[in-house]
C-alpha cells in the first residue's frame, strides 16, 4: 500500500474517532450546568401591526418562566406573528414552528392583549387549549372572563413547555388550528 493511501487511512480513521468521541457542545452545556441545552426560536412579529410590541412582552414572559427555551426577535422566523380583523389563532406546524395571528376582534371585545399573545405563543410551545373558564390557567384562553388580565402560564403550563423542549411527545396537534373562540352560554 502506498504512503499516499496510508496517510489518507489514517486521517479519516482520526476523524471519525474525533467526531464520535467529541461531545456536542449541547451535551457539554447540559453536562457542565445540569441542564438541558436552550433551544433559541426566533419570531418575526413585523406584520403584527399594533401588537408588536405586546408579542415582545409575550415571549418575554415565557423567557422568565421556563429555562429551555429563549424566545427572540429575528429572521429567518421559527414563527410568525400576523395582525388581522378575526378571532387570535394560531396554527402551530412543529414545535416551535408556525404562524400566529393576533385577532383584533377580541381585544374589540375587551379580551387584554398581552394574555392572548401569551397564550397564542403557548400553542407554539407545544399547549393545547385547556378550557378551564380559569384565569389562572393561560390556556383557558377565552373560557375566562373577559376581565382576566393573567399573562403568566401555570405551574403546570410552564413544566409541559419544559416536558415539550426536554423532547416529551406534545398533547397538541400539530398542523391544527387553534382559534379562541368564546363558548356561547348555554340558554
Amino acid at each position: 500500500m502506498s504512503r499516499f493511501i496510508r496517510s489518507g487511512i489514517a486521517f479519516i480513521l482520526g476523524l471519525a474517532f474525533l467526531v464520535t468521541a467529541a461531545p456536542s457542545q449541547a451535551a457539554t452545556a447540559k453536562a457542565e450546568t445540569g441542564t438541558a441545552a436552550v433551544r433559541v426560536l426566533r419570531y418575526d412579529a413585523s406584520r403584527a401591526a399594533e401588537f408588536r410590541s405586546v408579542v415582545d412582552q409575550a415571549a418575554q414572559v415565557w423567557n422568565s418562566r421556563v429555562t429551555n427555551v429563549r424566545l427572540v426577535a429575528g429572521t429567518p422566523a421559527d414563527f410568525v406573528v400576523l395582525a388581522d380583523n378575526g378571532w387570535p389563532r394560531a396554527q402551530p406546524t412543529s414545535l416551535g414552528r408556525g404562524t400566529i395571528w393576533m385577532g383584533r376582534q377580541a381585544t374589540s371585545q375587551g379580551y387584554f392583549p398581552l394574555r392572548i399573545a401569551t397564550h397564542e405563543i403557548g400553542h407554539i410551545l407545544g399547549l393545547p387549549d385547556r378550557r378551564t373558564g380559569l384565569c389562572t390557567d393561560l390556556m383557558s384562553g377565552s373560557s375566562a372572563p373577559v376581565s382576566c388580565t393573567n399573562a403568566n402560564p401555570s405551574t403546570a403550563e410552564r413544566a409541559s413547555v419544559q416536558r415539550n423542549f426536554a423532547g416529551s411527545t406534545p398533547s397538541i396537534t400539530f398542523g391544527e388550528l387553534y382559534v379562541d373562540v368564546p363558548q356561547l352560554a348555554a340558554s
